[in-house]
């Protein structure tokens, strides 16, 4: 039985693997050069940069997707963690630094604030419990029903999901510094705290709890991974290969047009935006509206920067936050007025830190990230402004000269979300995990329109990340499977 793949980011590489052990004659098709999907690569003047993804958080999931095969992750890449796992700035040489075990990021709340050791490990067990019902078990469910979310533990849940991070984190904390840091990790789900139930806390567990790694020679050598998983399974890849037309036939899916050719198939799937691909289908077809996507809360877009430095940079790690402006006004200017924010939080990676394959030997590989509203006019002049901004202030925060140290910069944002991937209003992570867009509020892995048509990614279950792309991969894998028995 054939089956067209669209896209091969993590969810669609992570299908193409379980269908083809399955015993389904499997094609992915990609758009780029190169696969991948936001995990994709930058190599210039011997620096090397991941694209997309730059977190290597909950490293069980991971395990257990390798270990489907009868693999794990060291069979493919060597994996470090991370100690400091980050450092996050308040001011001017003002940082707390959250290091690579529960206790001793304990002894740096108590530090901060008399009294936060005890709540923190309260507020983690919590968060812990929260993490092994929902990894190993919600998260994979397929999203068909709302029973799928009643169980005898999520029953004891049911007030957390009707609370919001926010409000429980700033109930037990009140230093605004460690608020922040709690609150940071469900930036990773797409949504203000505000807008995040309380059972989301599981991410804090993923944080303090199992830590921050990171694979030698980047995210990217997780994606080959897959990839040589994928082709040691039958897998085949055509790169360069944009798709024109999904075909339908008596409301079947029977193949896709890529490049003026068309490829028949017994069932297609697309792990390609969502919304990009229910435009490939004549109108009757698709199941979800332009009102409906443009009502939905999509997690930000980013504005990202690569620079090559040609001096090592002090008083950074690996992964640095920059908190020293107002959170909730740059949230505001992500999730409310959808405009640029005016001083704006920022991210930023230095994987030569850690990684000698990442620069040069004596120089230095940053990655620099601003979340913005998706959606928003993106021009030269923005970027090289919003650029000054960050480097300003990183040399003010972080006491040191880096301007006249740049190599080279190279820019990725919402045009390029739009153009490379075609994402949605150049959204960099999907729709966010709120309430209305959790589990089966979100949009359905099968196709309610045309038979043997599935979808996989960050706008289906489980959600934004890498984590929920390689489980909605498994997912959606099991659905084809169980309709289509071979």
């Amino acid at each position: 039985m054939k089956l067209s793949i669209i896209g091969s980011g993590f969810s669609s590489l992570a299908a193409a693997c379980y269908l083809a052990k399955s015993g389904y004659e499997v094609t992915i098709f990609e758009k780029n050069k190169t696969i991948g999907g936001r995990a994709r690569q930058l190599i210039k003047e011997g620096f090397t940069f991941d694209i997309g993804p730059t977190w290597y958080w909950m490293p069980d999931v991971f395990e257990r997707f390798f270990s489907d095969f009868n693999k794990q992750p060291s069979d493919y890449y060597a994996l470090e963690k991370l100690n400091p796992a980050y450092s996050v700035y308040f001011g001017v040489n003002d940082y707390i630094t959250i290091e690579d075990t529960l206790e001793k990021i304990i002894l740096a709340f108590e530090k901060e604030e008399k009294g936060s050791s005890v709540k923190l490990k309260k507020f983690i067990n919590n968060a812990k419990n929260n993490y092994d019902i929902a990894i190993k078990d919600l998260v994979y469910n397929p999203g068909v029903s709302p029973l799928e979310l009643i169980t005898f533990q999520t029953a004891k849940k049911i007030n957390q999901f009707f609370s919001n991070i926010k409000r429980d984190v700033r109930k037990e904390f009140k230093n605004d510094r460690l608020v922040k840091i709690l609150e940071f990790p469900v930036l990773f789900l797409g949504a203000k705290p505000s807008d995040t139930p309380s059972f989301y806390s599981f991410m804090n567990y993923a944080d303090f709890g199992l830590g921050t790694f990171h694979p030698k020679k980047g995210m990217y050598q997780v994606i080959l991974a897959i990839e040589s998983l994928a082709k040691e399974l039958g897998v085949k890849i055509k790169t360069e290969s944009p798709i024109e037309k999904i075909m339908v036939e008596n409301g079947q899916a029977k193949g896709i047009v890529s490049n003026g050719k068309t490829y028949l198939s017994d069932v297609v799937l697309s792990g390609a935006d969502y919304h990009h691909t229910e435009t490939l289908l004549d109108k009757p077809y698709r199941q979800y509206s332009e009102n409906y996507w443009s009502k939905k809360t999509f997690a930000p877009s980013s504005l990202l920067f690569y620079v090559g430095f040609d001096k090592k940079l002090i008083n950074v790690n690996h992964h640095t936050l920059f908190f020293d402006v107002d959170f909730d006004k740059h949230a505001e200017a992500i999730y409310d007025t959808a405009k640029w924010p005016e001083n704006p939080l920022f991210y930023a990676s230095f994987p030569s830190k850690t990684d000698m394959n990442s620069a040069p030997e004596g120089k230095e590989a940053g990655i620099f990230l601003i979340p913005l509203a998706p959606g928003l006019e993106d021009t030269p002049v923005l970027r090289d402004i919003y650029f000054e901004k960050i480097m300003t202030r990183f040399e003010r925060l972080t006491s040191q000269n880096i301007k006249k140290h740049i190599i080279f910069r190279e820019s990725f944002c919402v045009n390029d979300f739009v153009n490379d991937y075609n994402s949605y209003k150049g959204n960099a992570y999907g729709m966010a995990n709120t309430l209305t867009q959790t589990a089966f509020l979100r949009p359905k892995l099968k196709s309610k329109k045309i038979k043997n048509l599935f979808f996989t990614g960050q706008l289906t279950v489980p959600g934004p990340g890498v984590p929920p792309a390689l489980i909605s991969g498994k997912l959606v894998s099991e659905l084809i499977t169980k309709h289509h028995l071979i």
